[in-house]
């Protein structure tokens, strides 16, 4: 644990949380602008979870402790990860929990958390969407594991502080082939993983299209708050990842203000810029048939293995 990754731990969590809603603002608004629309606001997401948060807390009857908690579990993992993964520092402030195993351990912990909430209640809606969302998460985690893993091939280790770290001394190998395949499984895991558009549709509460919605449809007040706060963080998440992982530059790695300063500004504009490309997509795409989505994931599964493939090969 360096001084460099304590400053990290502290810096990154609240940049997280705070951005994460302004995030799916700016998300909203090129949506909006798209489609014609006048659109609400980039601090719509903030007045909402205010709103929510004020409201009192309510559980349905029946439900059991699971439900209370999934919440927290879901947020909670997110935070550890916005803590220990590099966004903001090279550096992480526990080394041993940046490792790609416990990251993605952590990321899925937080979705299984949810889905058992959505069993919970006992409804049709919550169990539907809690079968559709592990049908995803079955080919999404393998994916998100392999992906990931065909970048630390040529590095020798599967910390990911190691893999961005080793980006920023050889540029070059963003634009190799095992980069480039990695680089297309991985849009794939993030639009499949934060429930966008084609494998979700995060504006929608129709019964037979619904997968995430369909889960959260029992929760109000605080607890709804919490799951849309979380939610939102683990968009700005996974399109961290996505963009330190291939695109580092601007990553803070030594300890001065300058360096934080830069590495702060380096990933909200990154992270801004591939929420907006993925809003803009969403306008011109139409939410793939349920039983399509399969396909659309063990193609980006196989893109993966090929990863692994050509980083063995062309080491």
């Amino acid at each position: 644990m360096s001084a460099l990754g304590v400053v990290g731990g502290v810096l990154q969590p609240v940049l997280i949380v705070s951005f994460s809603p302004v995030l799916l603002g700016v998300m909203r608004q090129v949506r909006a602008h798209l489609e014609g629309r006048a659109g609400a606001g980039i601090a719509q997401p903030w007045r909402d979870l205010r709103k929510l948060f004020g409201k009192e807390a309510i559980t349905p009857r029946g439900t059991t402790e699971v439900f209370r908690i999934a919440p927290l579990v879901l947020i909670g993992t997110t935070a550890v990860v916005a803590v220990v993964a590099p966004f903001v520092t090279t550096d992480s402030a526990l080394g041993s929990v940046a490792d790609l195993f416990a990251v993605v351990a952590l990321l899925a912990l937080g979705t299984v958390a949810l889905a058992l909430a959505g069993l919970d209640t006992a409804t049709a809606f919550g169990g539907m969407g809690a079968s559709r969302e592990m049908t995803i998460i079955a080919l999404v985690e393998p994916t998100l594991l392999v992906a990931i893993f065909a970048l630390s091939v040529r590095v020798g280790s599967t910390n990911l502080a190691d893999i961005v770290s080793s980006t920023l001394r050889d540029p070059a190998r963003t634009i190799s082939p095992v980069s480039l395949l990695a680089a297309v499984a991985l849009v794939v895991v993030v639009v499949a993983e934060t429930g966008r558009l084609p494998v979700d549709n995060p504006s929608t509460h129709l019964e037979l299209t619904m997968v995430h919605e369909a889960m959260v449809l029992e929760y109000a007040g605080p607890d709804l708050a919490l799951v849309e706060l979380a939610s939102a963080m683990r968009l700005t998440v996974f399109l961290g990842l996505l963009a330190n992982l291939f695109l580092p530059w601007g990553i803070a790695t030594e300890l001065t203000p300058g360096a934080l300063l830069v590495g702060v500004v380096a990933l909200m504009v990154k992270v801004g810029l591939l929420g907006m490309v993925l809003a803009a997509g969403e306008v011109f795409m139409a939410k793939l048939r349920l039983f399509r989505v399969p396909e659309l994931l063990a193609g980006s599964f196989l893109l993966a293995l090929l990863a692994v493939a050509a980083s063995f090969f062309l080491a």
